[in-house]
């Protein structure tokens, strides 16, 4: 299956490092013209060869100027992956102590995000009669999450539904929105901490309980995103795919 995106322009949320950093490049080294929008400074990402063909934005895309502002400086665009969200800095605590503050970061970073940025892309998209929309979402929106964290959860979910409803809406338009739910993925220094926290008996359970017996890559949630983003793609739509190795 030969996948090319030669003369398309994606926008990657979540480009400074880790798993959007990943799409981003296998994005520009399958041809795509890419920007890559984070709220973090991408130099902390490391460095690789597509790195140089990415152009890096600063945005906070939990504002709907900000959102604005980015597609129509550096839009349109065929393509969108947000890989941007997180536990936002926090940790997992019981239902109790969790300040309303705390609730609304992750849900904003997470799941608002999601809407503003389908809301900002979908005229231009609409108006061709094509486009791809990925949202990387996770396996806690389809399950519990390890973090514990009840928002991360619920926002996850939430992206999910939104991928559901966006896709019946923006269908007949020739545009699909599909999410991927990653398993766990050694990705970035917040996922490198909460491996740390699981300790090796812990991180035994929870290898484990993956049917491949592995934790999972950044390479196969870039692998998962091009093909959705893809000709081969154009009758899936609405879909969340799980790409977690099997439990």
């Amino acid at each position: 299956m030969n996948i090319t995106f030669t003369g398309q322009r994606a926008l990657v949320t979540g480009a400074a490092h880790g798993i959007g950093r990943a799409i981003a490049r296998a994005l520009v080294e399958a041809g795509a013209e890419v920007v890559g929008a984070d709220i973090r400074d991408h130099t902390d990402g490391g460095a690789h060869a597509a790195d140089a063909s990415i152009r890096f934005v600063r945005a906070d895309l939990t504002l709907k100027p900000e959102v604005s502002s980015l597609v129509e400086t550096t839009g349109p665009f065929d393509i969108l992956v947000h890989s941007a969200g997180g536990v936002v800095g926090q940790v997992g605590r019981p239902l109790e102590e969790v300040p309303e503050a705390d609730w609304h970061a992750i849900l904003a970073a997470n799941m608002t995000s999601s809407f503003l940025l389908a809301q900002a892309l979908a005229p231009a998209m609409k108006a061709r009669r094509a486009g791809r929309m990925i949202m990387i979402a996770s396996g806690a929106g389809l399950d519990i999450s390890l973090t514990g964290i009840q928002a991360y959860a619920a926002a996850k979910a939430g992206e999910i539904g939104l991928t559901r409803q966006l896709a019946h809406e923006l269908g007949p338009f020739g545009v699909t929105v599909n999410a991927i739910a990653p398993g766990f993925v050694r990705s970035n220094p917040t996922t490198e901490r909460q491996w740390e926290s699981y300790g090796p008996e812990g991180q035994a359970q929870l290898v484990g309980r993956i049917a491949m017996r592995r934790i999972g890559l950044v390479e196969d949630i870039s692998a998962a995103t091009l093909f959705l983003a893809s000709r081969h793609a154009s009758w899936i739509t609405g879909q969340c795919l799980p790409v977690d190795g099997g439990k």
